[in-house]
């Protein structure tokens, strides 16, 4: 079975996205063994410089790579505005490849709010985009999350309804 790992950064407070995550967990379980790892935020203080700002990009950053070095084998996935684009149907036909030729491990990794430092970019040279445009990483989440589980019924050849 395949394992995915979320790495992301901050911890979802809202309870009806907590409940959406949730959910989409519960419902990819059925096609994969899925973790969701989340990693303390750093504090933005108001009106932070670029270089505070940098400084707490790195520290993220840090924090995640930290993390990837015990998944060296695994297929590593940044989300990343610069990351390309891709349909549902091609997302999904990414995912069977990785497992049916790769690796067992698939890691997606979502930045803090600040994005990601060059060298966690420059780590993993697969980078997807959802959008060109900006949304609150933990809504992100949930739309990495509905996706896979869409990726899981295309690769399945079962319809989906939502």
């Amino acid at each position: 079975m395949l394992n995915i790992k979320i790495i992301c950064i901050g911890k979802v407070r809202e309870k009806s996205l907590k409940e959406l995550i949730n959910e989409y967990e519960k419902r990819i379980s059925k096609y994969a063994k899925i973790e969701i790892i989340e990693i303390d935020d750093e504090k933005i203080p108001q009106n932070a410089s670029v270089a505070i700002e940098e400084q707490i990009k790195t520290i993220e950053s840090k924090k995640i790579l930290d993390r990837l070095t015990k998944y060296s084998s695994s297929n590593i996935i940044l989300l990343d505005l610069k990351g390309k684009q891709y349909t549902s149907e091609e997302f999904a036909n990414k995912i069977e490849n990785i497992q049916t030729y790769s690796s067992s491990t698939i890691i997606f990794v979502i930045g803090g709010s600040l994005g990601m430092s060059k060298d966690l970019l420059e780590y993993s040279t697969d980078k997807i985009c959802f959008s060109k445009m900006t949304f609150p990483h933990q809504l992100i989440r949930v739309f990495l999350l509905e996706q896979i589980f869409r990726a899981f019924k295309i690769i399945n050849n079962e319809t989906y309804h939502k």
